[in-house]
């Protein structure tokens, strides 16, 4: 009877404790912003450097926190007075490296091997995942103020980019041999609506038309969300995966905002999850095999939480405003990620933290090229028109 009344005694405080543990590891706004800070301070100092450990493990992540880290800092340009000179230094800094680094060892010295293995499907392409992001990083760094650098580098990849994404039959770009990704298609168009804000161009019919195929085409025919992979002529590769969605959805918010909030939702359903507080996302639809690879990361077993996709959920529920399932995600990161103290964690690498500074400085950019009534017009006589 003892033993019986000492059990129920341990369940009850288990439901009592439980469902409050989360509160010990929520940060506050004003710990998210210190925590933001000591990150954008930690990235500005290292800008430009590559990041050898990390590229042995995939050199798209090299790449890819180059981006995430620009676009941060040009939030933080945006709302930081005092951060704003630093910033523009280091984005330049990322910038002016990136390119160097693509005109001397070209697009592959950013991808994995198998940008090799064969010719593009559109003879005169380039890969769409490089032209993309550079083309966004250097219209966030010329939408907080335009620098003539480098602002024909914008103008000739863009023009890249709407040339192969007409040609081809799926309305998209290849990354790599014919390979088409959502992430970086829906990126390159985000990247476009920024240069069209900075720049005065214009790519909006390119993207309502991208939108529209991708809604009937590019879709997963169960679950609506739209499919990570597929050939250049649009057969899919891979359905839907949280890695690439929530990136996806984030653009969409400055390409079509319905559809981007139809994504995020879907999304949400389908892969988000919390419990006593604690929040995660899943790669994959719960119907759908696990397929463990570079992008997911490690797959927890039972909750099937991926580091990938709930490392990029942190950006989505950030984006969407869904500010109790960033709570939940961001008590999970502190209990589990091993904060080193310095505003990193132990778990993550530099693009995970480059992810999570963009998560905790969003907003600016995005309202910038959404509303022209919160931004300068462009700067004339830079290679842009109206």
């Amino acid at each position: 009877m003892k033993r019986a009344r000492l059990l129920f005694s341990l369940l009850l405080a288990a439901a009592v404790w439980l469902p409050t543990l989360h509160h010990f590891y929520e940060p506050s706004a004003a710990e998210r912003e210190a925590v933001a800070a000591r990150l954008a301070a930690r990235q500005a100092s290292a800008a430009a450097r590559e990041a050898p450990a990390m590229r042995a493990v995939n050199p798209e992540w090299d790449f890819m926190r180059r981006t995430y880290v620009v676009l941060a800092l040009a939030n933080r340009a945006l709302t930081h007075p005092d951060e704003r000179a630093r910033s523009l230094a280091a984005i330049d800094a990322l910038v002016d490296a990136t390119l160097a680094s693509a005109d001397e060892h070209g697009d592959a010295h950013f991808m994995l091997p198998y940008a090799k293995r064969g010719p593009f499907q559109d003879p005169a392409a380039r890969s769409l995942f490089i032209d993309g992001e550079i083309v966004a990083m250097i219209a966030a760094r010329d939408l907080v103020e335009p620098r003539a650098q480098t602002r024909a580098q914008a103008l000739a990849r863009a023009a890249r980019i709407e040339r192969a994404m007409r040609a081809s039959p799926s309305l998209s770009g290849e990354s790599y041999p014919d390979e088409c990704w959502t992430f970086c298609n829906t990126t390159a168009l985000a990247g476009l609506m920024m240069l069209d804000r900075a720049a005065g161009t214009d790519h909006a019919q390119l993207a309502r038309d991208w939108v529209e195929h991708a809604k009937v085409h590019l879709v997963d025919p169960e679950t609506k969300l739209l499919v990570s992979s597929y050939t250049w002529d649009g057969r899919v590769l891979d359905g839907p995966e949280g890695s690439s969605l929530w990136m996806s959805a984030h653009n969409l918010l400055v390409i079509d905002e319905a559809f981007a909030r139809d994504q995020y939702a879907r999304a949400r359903r389908e892969l988000g999850a919390s419990l006593f507080g604690f929040g995660w996302a899943r790669e994959w639809p719960e119907r759908t095999p696990a397929r463990p690879d570079v992008d997911s990361g490690p797959i927890v077993p039972l909750l099937q939480a991926s580091a990938g996709s709930s490392g990029l959920a942190l950006l989505g529920a950030s984006a969407f405003g869904d500010e109790a399932w960033l709570r939940a995600l961001l008590a999970s990161l502190e209990l589990a990620g091993f904060p080193d103290g310095d505003g990193g964690y132990r778990a993550s690498n530099d693009v995970g933290d480059a992810v999570l500074l963009y998560a905790l400085s969003f907003g600016p950019l995005w309202q910038r090229v959404k509303d022209p009534a919160h931004g300068s017009p462009p700067l004339l006589g830079l290679g842009g028109a109206r």
